[in-house]
This record gives C-alpha cells, structure tokens and sequence, in this order.
C-alpha cells in the first residue's frame, strides 16, 4: 500500500530524515541539528476495553510506545479524536483525562488535537519526541549472539477479545489493562545503558511480526524459546477457548513463510503467537554481557530468545 508514496520519495532530497519510507519503522526521525533530532509518529483505535479512562490511558501509551521504540522521550502530543453524536460527551471527557494523564505520567504535555463524528469511538494521539540523532534505536542492527530480551507478557489480544465476548475474569482484565497503560519509558531507557543493537514495539503484527521485520532489517534470524516466552494470567485460557481476534488470521498469512515452529510448539502457542497485541513490551537485542545492566534497568524484562545468522527468518523451539 506504501509502494506509491515510494516511488515518489528519493532519500537523497531529504538527507535530515533519518527515518522514513525506505524501511519500516516505528517512527520517523527528522534531525534538526548535530545534537537533536525530531521523532514523529501517530496511532489510534477503537476502544479495547469498556472503561473510557482506561481506554484513554491505553491508547495514549500505544502511541507513545513507538517513540520509545526508536529510544527516543515524548515532548507533547495531539489527540485525535472520534466520536458519535449519541454518546454522552461524559464518555469522552473520560477517555481524554485517561490520555491526557498519561502524557503527563511521560513528562510531556497534550497541546491541542482534532475530532470529527464517527459511527464507532476512536482515539489515539500524533506524538512528537526528541532524541540526539547518534542515539536512535533502529529495527534493524540485532548481531549473532545477541540476546533477544521482551520487557511486557504476551495475550492482550486474546484477553480484549474474550471481554468483548463478556468470557473474562475481571482479576484477568485488571492485570491487561496495567500491562497496556504501562508507559515503555523505562524499557527504553534501559536500553540505552545496555547499549542495545535494535528494538521495535510489540502490537498490531504480534510478536511473530514485529520480530521478523527486525531480523529482516538486520539480515539476521531470530530463534526464540517457547517455554521462555510470558503470558499474561488467563491468556493461554482464553486462547483454548478460541478468543482470537481476526488480526490472528491476517498475521498468518502475512508472515507465516518466515517462520518456522519446531515441533514441540503447541497449536495454541502457535495461534497466540500470530495474535495481534495492543500496547505490548519492547523486543530488545542486546550483547550477551549486557543483559543483567538491561534487567537491573527494566525489571519487567525476560530472556525469550537469541539472535542467529540469516536473513529475517523466525524459528519458534
């Protein structure tokens, strides 16, 4: 879908972008001067959960989440708002104090944004961040022998799913919703004193997804651990009971010829791990001797995999 506004951008015209079209990636980067650069990005969705001030709090740490991602810290936000004509505007009132609290737990600040009506209630935020332009943590750059490092548990998918199907445990519910507001500021700082190699953020691709374009980017494999790999309480629960979202299925079929499941990976790991997340942890590869400085960072995070020689393959064990 991207292809047409390719070809009409030559990176050669634009030297101060340092982050476009030409790969993916979680944010642009634009630098301004030796010292400073720009990141930008934007994201929003529709609600995950039934709570407007939680809903609020998870869509606005999503959208910051791919400014961490890129190493980066949050300056100020827009929101961007939409929203029916026969909601009560108490609803959004609710659901932009839950951005809007958010932003400032980040030590950024709301500075205006946007809304139109719409049948459906969406929100997000267009994010602007800062970061010296030596410092920014690219996809790509994960090295063999690299230790490949997640900061959040896995199954918000399946878990927003079953709420929908009113299937869940409220404990359940709880536990999502404190796993998807939780800012990645602290992952991504920690991997700045760990001297990581590459990150990206965990959502709407799933682990499988987001860690392929890394290693593709990188010209490497990943090789992960299932029996290393954190889910949430209940996740695996609400997988058996068949509470996928449709994502699962385009996941799949998008990237399944760059992975490869051993065969002591169960059918339910298998489909959690094509599962969309909302607001998930950061994929971090960093040198073997750098872990322990990367967890005395980030506590959250756990060791589910290592980075092999390849190009871009995923191998499950």
């Amino acid at each position: 879908m991207l292809q047409p506004l390719r070809e009409t951008f030559d990176p050669q015209n634009y030297p101060n972008l340092l982050v476009g079209l030409e790969k993916a990636d979680d944010a642009a980067v634009y630098q301004i001067n030796e010292q400073q650069a720009i990141i930008s990005t934007t994201d929003f969705f529709p609600p995950v959960v039934d709570d407007p001030y939680d809903f609020g709090a998870i869509a606005a740490a999503n959208a910051m989440s791919d400014i961490y991602a890129m190493g980066g810290q949050v300056l100020f936000a827009l929101n961007l708002v939409a929203f029916p004509d026969n909601l009560a505007q108490d609803i959004l009132k609710e659901v932009l104090r839950g951005g809007a609290e958010k932003v400032a737990e980040a030590g950024a600040v709301i500075a205006g944004g946007h809304s139109v009506n719409d049948k459906e209630p969406k929100y997000g935020l267009a994010v602007t961040g800062i970061i010296d332009p030596a410092k920014v943590k690219r996809k790509g750059g994960g090295q063999p022998g690299d230790i490949l490092l997640l900061t959040k548990p896995l199954g918000v998918g399946v878990i927003t799913t079953a709420l929908k199907r009113q299937m869940t445990d409220e404990a359940h519910v709880k536990t999502a919703v404190l796993s998807m507001s939780t800012l990645n500021k602290q992952a991504s700082e920690a991997a700045h004193l760990a001297q990581a190699h590459g990150m990206t953020d965990i959502t709407g691709f799933g682990l499988l997804g987001h860690a392929h374009e890394m290693a593709a980017q990188g010209h490497v494999d990943f090789r992960f651990f299932a029996d290393k790999l954190p889910w949430l309480p209940g996740a695996l629960g609400y997988g058996e009971a068949d509470a996928f979202p449709g994502g699962r299925g385009n996941n799949m079929i998008f990237f399944q010829e760059h992975v490869t499941f051993g065969a002591g990976v169960s059918q339910l790991v298998q489909d959690m791990l094509w599962t969309p997340e909302t607001s998930g942890g950061l994929l971090v590869a960093v040198s073997p001797e750098m872990v322990e400085t990367y967890i005395a960072g980030c506590e959250t995070a756990v060791v589910i995999g290592e980075v092999i020689e390849g190009n871009g393959h995923i191998h499950v064990l």
